[in-house]
């Protein structure tokens, strides 16, 4: 696993389980997935999402476009 594109610390554990169970274990894997359709998942908040954003930003990553 690519250590520099792991997820953030500090997601809550009722996130981490919500990715965990859908596969994704790195901010790579989140590519491929629309922002809405993460924010549907049990567990994802506002909160994790900011997260998430804030370090696929800073990774130079980003969201597959809502369709």
């Amino acid at each position: 696993m690519d250590k520099k594109n792991v997820l953030p610390e500090g997601l809550a554990k009722p996130a981490l389980r919500a990715l965990e169970a859908e596969g994704i274990r790195t901010l790579d894997d989140l590519q491929g997935i629309p922002e809405k359709e993460l924010m549907a998942l049990h567990g994802i908040g506002k909160g994790a999402m900011e997260k998430l954003k804030a370090a696929m930003g800073e990774k130079g990553l980003s969201f597959k476009a809502d369709s």
